[in-house]
């Protein structure tokens, strides 16, 4: 058997469909190149903002329309914007009308069959005497399923318009007798497909036990795409996304001097993920990480690029900065009790606490009678309920909130010699002032906590102090 690839485009990159023809799907291929791939795709982008709620304005779509009810039908507009949407992005897509009519229908037809559900939910919950908290979580889920079963659909009739024997798995339906596990509808799914002739076109969202979005937010795809490669023993995983991983945001560095990483390990992905950047969704990276399957990220833009490799075996040939990133704005819990000291059980009740929350503990410090912990994605609302349990269960205790930045150099080896002083430095004569710092013996990543309005100074001076600057002699560094 020829190995295989299974292969996931992210949002941004279906929108652009014919450079994801161009330079993913097709690329040159004919014949039997085209095969023995898997890909899995995402919804268009904007379409999942159009479903659930915009990811970072907040700005709400048919989903919170509908949990709200603040204005009863504004859900039926949301969700007639949504097939308006995927109508438009049809009609730039296709470019045969009998196949544009076949996408419309089926859009049409899924849409009518949503609203008919939520149609009932909503004269159900006009009588006042049904609780729908479990049916209005099944209601996200399979808004969610929605759009990735548009760009699935739409993507594999294009390609069957091409001549490419390209086969839809729909892995969005499901029903209330039918909840079997992720595994198990992946393996039901693909089972009948033989991938040296046909190439499936899976969607990213599955209807399965335990919901996506309710175990996974918004990275479900991610997962979907790590159990197939798993699940069929892929020679590699590949996402494609819109922009190389880089040693810095371009945006903020400049494209002139952010460099692609090229190499690196399932570590370093981790210390992404933790900061919530989008190279790999923590439990999805974990499971290649443990099958031996390489992930390549690749620029769906720079077809000729083979990306960056990401290996469990890997480690750099010296050590070396890979990448500057953090958090612009994260919230630094502080917790201050003078009879911490010598005490023990202070650490395990604040987890429990952030736990029952749901606050997202970015990284964490403690000394003789404080422990601070940096929160990320934490709003207000939370904080505050967060803060009145602790001083409820610690009454002698100051406990204190402050919104701060952290930049992060991260690298699958950083044990050079004088990395640290070297930034110290380069902040301190840039006239960045440092709130913290935090340093782990592993030699994987070194947190710098500065002020809010530092954060983007601190990622250039950092950056070019031990990236820019990586190649340069100590004598060179000490003239600079």
């Amino acid at each position: 058997m020829i190995p295989h690839s299974v292969e996931k485009i992210g949002g941004t990159s279906m929108a652009a469909t014919s450079t994801v023809f161009d330079n993913v799907l097709i690329a040159g291929r004919e014949g039997a190149d085209l095969y023995n791939r898997i890909f899995v795709v995402s919804a268009y982008a904007g379409m999942t903002d159009l479903l659930l709620e915009h990811k970072k304005s907040g700005k709400p779509g048919v989903h919170a329309h509908f949990i709200r009810n603040e204005t009863p039908g504004d859900w039926r507009s949301a969700l007639a914007d949504v097939m308006g949407a995927m109508w438009a992005r049809n009609a730039e897509m296709f470019d045969r009308a009998d196949s544009r009519r076949e996408a419309d229908a089926f859009v049409a037809a899924r849409i009518a069959a949503l609203e008919a559900c939520l149609d009932d939910l909503d004269r159900l919950r006009a009588h006042g005497r049904f609780c729908l908290k479990e049916q209005m979580t099944t209601v996200r889920e399979m808004l969610a399923g929605l759009g990735e079963a548009h760009s699935a659909h739409s993507t594999a009739l294009m390609l069957r318009d091409r001549g490419v024997d390209a086969v839809f798995v729909d892995l969005t339906l499901w029903d209330h007798e039918d909840m079997r596990s992720l595994d198990g509808r992946i393996e039901e799914a693909l089972g009948p497909i033989d991938l040296a002739t046909q190439m499936p076109i899976v969607t990213g969202y599955a209807g399965c036990e335990g919901g996506m979005v309710r175990r996974y937010a918004r990275g479900y795809s991610e997962m979907t795409f790590s159990r197939i490669a798993v699940l069929t023993q892929a020679r590699e995983a590949i996402i494609h996304k819109e922009f190389h991983l880089s040693s810095a945001d371009p945006r903020v560095v400049g494209e002139q001097v952010a460099r692609k990483i090229g190499r690196t390990n399932y570590d370093v992905a981790d210390q992404l993920a933790n900061l919530g950047m989008e190279a790999i969704h923590p439990r999805a990276g974990r499971g290649l990480r443990q099958s031996g399957i390489p992930l390549r990220v690749r620029n769906t833009f720079d077809r000729h690029d083979d990306g960056t490799l990401i290996c469990g075996d890997y480690a750099s040939e010296a050590p070396r900065v890979e990448i500057v990133t953090g958090l612009s704005s994260v919230q630094a819990l502080q917790v201050f009790e003078q009879d911490m000291v010598g005490e023990k059980g202070y650490d395990a009740a604040i987890l429990d606490t952030l736990a029952r929350h749901g606050a997202w503990i970015v990284s964490k410090s403690s000394n003789a009678n404080t422990i601070t912990h940096y929160l990320s994605g934490t709003d207000a609302k939370q904080m505050a309920a967060i803060v009145a349990d602790i001083e409820a269960k610690w009454p002698g205790a100051t406990v204190t909130i402050q919104p701060v930045a952290m930049v992060s150099v991260i690298g699958s080896d950083l044990n050079e010699p004088g990395l640290v002083p070297r930034a110290l430095l380069a902040l301190a004569q840039a006239g960045i002032g440092m709130i913290a710092m935090q340093h782990q013996i592993r030699n994987v990543d070194v947190q710098f906590i500065v002020a809010v309005e530092d954060f983007d100074p601190a990622v250039r001076v950092l950056h070019q102090a031990l990236v820019e600057g990586a190649e340069a002699t100590p004598r060179q560094r000490e003239a600079a």
